[in-house]
């Protein structure tokens, strides 16, 4: 088998259902290598770089943020996908742009918008992310947004409700009709979870909020664990850490190329449209997929709901309440150009939701210290 070569159901660019402006393509690129460049150098995937998984922002440096999350997803599914002959062009574009969306504080942040954004359509990190690449970026004189393919936005809409799946039209008539993205999109979001299941261990340990012992547990990393400090006697415990999340990392990468591979050849999709109309075919064993689902079970207990993020998320959602509510109260505190024009109160809450969920860790904790802190004269 030639890694190079494609599958005939991987996704070709010379067949891509396209972009909403037509473009003339580039002589030296592929439109999906058009797209990741594309998303490379927007505004918004410049913020991940100051917005956080678990932690926030400026409570250390080694923590992991959006963008370093965004760029090991990136490598770990561009491997899968050459051993498994798709598009690593398109993987890596899907897998760059997935979190454009995100609000800063992480999932409490999102919550605390969405609980904002409740009598306005809510607030979906995915439908942003997407609202980011098709509407807010403004960096070309022709279009809004980056006008990325069909491929790559199919890619980054990884799950929508029927309701706001009926208003998308041809990008959502999947869910409407239980079908399934790319095999390229498939595995970005199984990527997703092995990159942030392994890292959250890494900085939960780093962190002291979890414990090696606490870990045992868990039995994949128990296993990984003790076969380590059964192979390296000696070696210093944070090195052990490293070297086991390192095993389970491969571990997992070995049994998501080899289960999907066994799924896509029983299955034997011969085009793309195939895959559609399939069952998913990225996907681990089962077994893996038991212990993936208990390490995933573990870091919710243990560390999501550790007391001490609790107390950060608390912050992060008293800041975003705060914010969303001055501002819609007062619109002209916004910047100018961040200002709907339109007069309803729905527009302007979409508008104020985009500017929160654009916003860094740093960012939104400085706007509220300029709102709400007075400044001694």
């Amino acid at each position: 088998m030639n890694p190079y070569q494609l599958a005939p159901y991987a996704a070709r660019s010379s067949a891509s259902l396209g972009r909403v402006y037509d473009e003339l393509t580039p002589e030296t690129r592929t439109a999906f290598q058009r797209d990741r460049d594309r998303i490379i150098h927007c505004g918004a995937f410049r913020r991940l770089e100051y917005k956080t998984q678990v932690f926030v922002n400026h409570e250390g440096d080694l923590f992991r943020t959006r963008l370093t999350h965004s760029l090991e997803v990136a490598q770990i599914a561009r491997s899968i996908a050459r051993n498994l002959q798709l598009n690593g062009d398109l993987v890596e574009a899907i897998s760059l742009a997935h979190d454009l969306g995100h609000t800063p504080f992480g999932h409490a942040g999102q919550e605390a918008l969405d609980a904002c954004m409740k009598g306005y359509g809510g607030f979906e990190h995915n439908l942003q992310s997407l609202r980011v690449v098709e509407v807010l970026e403004q960096r070309y004189g022709a279009f809004d947004g980056l006008n990325l393919t069909f491929e790559t936005r199919e890619g980054i809409l990884k799950h929508c409700s029927e309701e706001k799946a009926a208003g998308l039209g041809e990008l959502g008539r999947r869910f409407l009709e239980n079908r399934r993205p790319s095999l390229e999109a498939q595995l970005a979001n199984m990527a997703d979870e092995i990159a942030y299941n392994n890292h959250d261990i890494d900085d939960g340990l780093r962190s002291g909020l979890i414990t090696v012992s606490q870990l045992q547990e868990v039995g994949l990393f128990a296993r990984h664990w003790h076969d380590v400090r059964a192979a390296m006697p000696g070696i210093s415990e944070r090195r052990m850490i490293y070297e086991t999340i390192r095993r389970m990392i491969s571990a997992l990468i070995v049994d998501l190329t080899q289960a999907s591979e066994t799924k896509i050849r029983e299955a034997a999709p011969a085009s793309i449209e195939d895959v559609r109309h399939a069952p998913q075919l990225i996907a681990f064993s089962t077994e893996m997929a038991k212990e993936a689902a208990m390490l995933k079970a573990f870091l919710f207990t243990n560390l999501y709901r550790h007391y001490q993020v609790n107390r950060m998320s608390s912050k992060a959602r008293l800041i975003i309440r705060r914010l969303f509510n001055v501002f819609m109260d007062d619109p002209s505190l916004l910047p100018p150009d961040v200002r709907v024009a339109s007069g309803k109160k729905e527009d302007h809450a979409r508008h104020v939701a985009d500017y929160i969920a654009g916003m860094t860790d740093r960012y939104a904790m400085r706007e509220y210290r300029r709102l709400f802190e007075v400044e001694d004269v």
